[in-house]
């Protein structure tokens, strides 16, 4: 058996950030095929890759040789996709790229990083504001993309917009809270608890929508915009709370640990995705950009290239191969 593209890229995901769970929810995949693909690349490299800890996971010091060529590898293939694309001359300009917070804070800096690299000639002027900012400077013409909470979205008429990561929307605890144990929990069951109700990035909003279509409404004891307050005061047994797999962290600024649990009733995801203008033809900075995010996400928005994708998958084929 050969080492795939999709075990090192999984591998690459998990040293970078820190935690499988986080990288799970960055490659769109559950977390046990993370485990799976690294434990099965540290079988055929005959060594250990990353060591468990306390706050997640930690490279070794083999592994941190392999990191480095994993880089290079990732890094190729993203050369050759370029290639593929017909981009005889590098690609320089630049992209004025909106976002909101969640997004700046939890998605967006490390694809930023390996943007750079790939694309020296590119300048990226970012820009963050709330939703409603970001999308009428999009109609306006003063951002040329935006990277946002695109199941937040409000002006279809005018930005097209694709899905990059669905990210699942849990129920947190403290480890020893009763709704750990419960064979099943529903929001009626979340509803007879203290919630601590996050209101960043429309959050509550968003929130209460759902829990009205189920009927009920959580007993509200504080609300913030600060994701590490609401995970501090949920880890400290304060109240609960349902937020997605993206901002989650195993452990709060404390040390106290944070469960999930998946819900009965149907909880939306958060969607992370790209939004442009939809009579706005990009140039070829701005497609370098979305097609890069496209590629390293694994993407599978209604907007990417049917092209593009199979000449990805062709190339991670004959890796794999």
């Amino acid at each position: 058996m050969s080492i795939s593209l999709k075990q090192i890229r999984y591998f690459v995901a998990a040293a970078e950030t820190g935690r499988i769970s986080q990288a799970a929810v960055e490659l769109n995949v559950s977390q046990s095929a993370v485990t799976a693909a690294i434990q099965q690349l540290e079988a055929m490299v005959g060594t250990r890759l990353l060591e468990r800890t306390t706050s997640g996971v930690a490279v070794t010091l083999e592994g941190g040789r392999f990191l480095l060529q994993g880089r290079q590898i990732l890094a190729a293939v993203e050369d050759a996709v370029r290639g593929v694309r017909g981009s005889a001359e590098p690609i320089t300009g630049t992209v004025r790229v909106g976002t909101t917070y969640t997004v700046a804070g939890y998605f967006l800096p490390r694809h930023l990083v390996r943007f750079k690299a790939s694309f020296p000639g590119v300048t990226l002027e970012l820009f963050e504001a709330p939703r409603d900012v970001v999308e009428r400077a999009l109609v306006d013409r003063a951002l040329d993309v935006a990277v946002i909470l695109v199941s937040n979205l409000q002006d279809g008429d005018n930005l097209a917009s694709e899905t990059l990561l669905r990210s699942s929307r849990r129920l947190w605890t403290a480890p020893d809270h009763p709704l750990i144990r419960a064979e099943s929990v529903t929001l009626a069951d979340v509803a007879t608890y203290p919630y601590v109700m996050l209101t960043v990035d429309e959050a509550r909003h968003t929130a209460l929508r759902y829990w009205s279509l189920a009927g009920t409404e959580p007993h509200e004891i504080f609300r913030t915009s600060s994701v590490e307050a609401v995970r501090s005061m949920v880890a400290g047994g304060m109240g609960v709370t349902i937020l997605s797999d993206l901002v989650y962290r195993p452990w709060s600024l404390e040390g106290q640990r944070l469960e999930t649990r998946v819900l009965e009733d149907e909880v939306p995801s958060m969607d992370v995705g790209l939004a442009w203008r939809r009579d706005a033809a990009p140039s070829p900075a701005t497609g370098a950009f979305r097609d890069f995010l496209r590629f390293a996400v694994a993407g599978v928005g209604a907007g990417r290239a049917a092209g593009a994708e199979a000449r990805r998958r062709a190339l991670e084929e004959a890796i794999e191969n």
